[in-house]
């Protein structure tokens, strides 16, 4: 990962221009090609980022740029569409790298966790001729909780969280976007899962072919298994 501490400004073009003024931020490079802008506060979400695929190059900064005291550009342009950020550092206070390592993932809280062992169980909840192929099936970027077939034989990636929210549904767009890759996997659909799951990732999963799922905790814990024993 990169780390750099600078004065910038930054643009977004493409579906969406965007422009930050000129500032102190933080910007992230990270290994799997992503750009984040980041400022002192706003929490953990960034300004604005671009998710890979994409490149990133350094150039230098065109005449009128230079003029008004822009040191070097970053261009980053996604591999997939038309979309660019291009960052224009003024001044740079911080510039390091730092190698972490492969991550072991996200540790489950005890609902979630749960949440995950009684749908691999009851995976015919997500719908009829549903089947497991296992949890915790484990790609470059970390586990999918769940790695299923629906009654097609299609590949099912399904992200369980207690409560579902824009960042899980980025997560499984993540995920989506490197198993569609594998000829062995592909085409893999996406199906989000959550107690309770707010409008704002709903639209932005529904709006990306991700269906949602609503769970009930309870119900799953309660669901009759009777058929499975002989008394």
């Amino acid at each position: 990962m990169r780390v750099v501490i600078a004065t910038c400004s930054v643009d977004y073009e493409g579906r969406l221009n965007a422009h930050l003024p000129l500032a102190a931020r933080l910007l992230m490079v990270k290994a799997d090609g992503s750009v984040l802008v980041h400022s002192d506060g706003g929490s953990y979400k960034p300004l604005n980022w671009m998710a890979p695929p994409c490149s990133m190059a350094e150039v230098e900064p065109d005449e009128t740029e230079a003029a008004e005291g822009v040191e070097s550009v970053w261009v980053v342009q996604h591999a997939k569409t038309e979309d660019r950020l291009r960052v224009k550092l003024h001044e740079v206070h911080h510039d390091s790298a730092h190698d972490l390592g492969v991550d072991p993932g996200l540790v489950k809280d005890g609902v979630e966790a749960h949440l995950q062992k009684l749908l691999a169980e009851h995976i015919e909840t997500l719908g009829e001729g549903y089947t497991l192929v296992r949890r915790e099936y484990m790609t470059a970027i970390g586990p999918v909780d769940i790695l299923a077939r629906d009654a097609q034989g299609v590949s099912v990636a399904v992200e369980i969280k207690r409560r579902g929210e824009i960042d899980g549904v980025e997560q499984l767009t993540r995920y989506l976007e490197l198993m569609n890759r594998d000829p062995a996997l592909r085409p893999v659909t996406g199906v989000f899962a959550a107690q309770v799951i707010k409008p704002q990732a709903r639209t932005l999963a529904e709006d990306r072919g991700i269906r949602c799922v609503t769970l009930d905790y309870d119900e799953l814990k309660g669901i009759d298994t009777s058929m499975h024993r002989l008394f």
